[in-house]
């Protein structure tokens, strides 16, 4: 459960260029999320400066700076580059002021440049960091993208997880995680899942053992991460008096995180073609919906079948 990250994974993922400091990429780190544009702070006011947080400036704090006079400048700049800080960001293609190099070059911090507008630049950092800082949880079971519903298959080891999502895989879906799902919370009603990097598109399937998705169906067979949007649990199917629900009327919900989830349960026995059947599940959750309930449908049915018999007989 990752709760910091290096500069050089943030370098990695979003279009920045490093102007200095690359020999401390690696043991620079960034632990919160917040991001401060240090406007204030340049007048002056620390009062509730974050010195933990990225350091972004746009144009009108650069603006500002080359308006200061240089010792005061420099004394601010002083304050704002901590020890703890992780780094300057520097958009719009604006040139690094004298003041900032010179404190990064005495507290080690690197300073990174974009072409990008500062609220791009803003938006794109913080969207890397909600998922690279969320808090995550290991959980058993494997990911599919059915039709861009993200479907969590769970259930007992040897229940036949891995072999539907073969299946499902060979009806043109896409594979995101097998036997372990790596979930983080990216909003408060979003769950987001993914490969662990060494599972990343294997699979392990009994008799035959490991094999790479991507090589023998495609790249188009696998995704990195997508949103959890419905659980299908396998169950064994014991005794034929298990109480499995036939009409789709209970709602039962799975939480994972602070996340509520849909979830069914599929009974399993011999002959019941699994892949076909949580696609079928996936493609009813997806018409629920959108307004269509087919439950509801049969139960309005029942109910003015039984009206009209109930009438027929009066009127007999």
């Amino acid at each position: 459960m990752p709760n910091k990250i290096s500069i050089q994974e943030l370098v990695d993922h979003v279009q920045l260029k490093v102007h200095y400091g690359h020999e401390f990429l690696t043991n620079r780190y960034i632990s919160v999320l917040d991001i401060s544009r240090p406007g204030l702070e340049l007048t002056g006011y620390f009062e509730h400066y974050s010195p933990q947080r990225i350091q972004l400036f746009g144009k009108a704090e650069i603006s500002f700076a080359e308006k200061m006079e240089p010792s005061k400048l420099s004394s601010v700049m002083d304050k704002i580059g901590s020890e703890s800080t992780p780094c300057f960001v520097i958009s719009s293609k604006l040139t690094v002021p004298e003041a900032f190099l010179s404190v990064a070059k005495k507290k080690h911090i690197p300073i990174l440049l974009s072409d990008q507008h500062t609220s791009r630049v803003l938006t794109d950092i913080v969207s890397y960091l909600s998922d690279a800082l969320a808090e995550r949880q290991a959980i058993h079971g494997v990911l599919v993208n059915i039709n861009g519903l993200g479907v969590l298959i769970s259930g007992d080891s040897g229940i036949g997880k891995s072999e539907a999502a073969l299946e499902l895989i060979r009806r043109g879906h896409r594979l995101v995680s097998d036997d372990r799902v790596d979930v983080y919370q990216r909003d408060n009603n979003t769950l987001m899942g993914e490969s662990p990097d060494i599972l990343e598109h294997l699979m392990e399937i009994r008799g035959i053992g490991i094999i790479d998705v991507m090589n023998l169906f495609g790249a188009g067979a696998i995704q990195k991460r997508c949103e959890i949007k419905f659980i299908v649990h396998l169950q064994r199917w014991v005794d034929e008096k298990d109480d499995f629900d036939r009409l789709g009327g209970n709602n039962k919900y799975q939480r994972i995180l602070n996340v509520d989830i849909p979830q069914i349960i599929i009974p399993v026995k011999p002959g019941r073609n699994l892949a076909i059947i949580i696609e079928s599940a996936a493609m009813n959750y997806h018409a629920k919906s959108m307004g269509f309930n087919a439950t509801e449908v049969f139960n309005d049915n029942l109910t003015k079948l039984i009206k009209k018999n109930t009438e027929d007989k009066d009127n007999a």
